[in-house]
């Protein structure tokens, strides 16, 4: 299942949830500590996304955005509970 994302690096702390809407349309906020430079902010959003719904790092693959806020991941797994895990976190 694809999934636009809105990431804010240099966050506090990590936190995946809350909705961002884009031009693109309703997108899940991802905020990471990690910085964006040479993509460490991509790789720890990756990881955040993965761990939030409860995959393996290996399953969510970036699709479009990699030096952009908003991106959108492939995240490969039972579709209805990922779509049932996005609704809760767009909330």
């Amino acid at each position: 299942m694809r999934i636009l994302l809105r990431v804010k690096p240099g966050a506090s702390r990590t936190a995946v949830g809350g909705r961002y809407d884009g031009p693109s349309g309703p997108a899940l906020v991802v905020a990471v500590a990690a910085r964006a430079v040479e993509g460490q902010a991509t790789k720890a959003v990756l990881r955040a996304v993965a761990a939030e719904f409860g995959v393996r790092r290996s399953a969510v693959t970036l699709v479009r955005g990699a030096t952009s806020r908003d991106k959108l991941v492939e995240v490969e797994g039972e579709e209805n509970d990922i779509r049932a895990r996005l609704e809760r976190l767009l909330d």
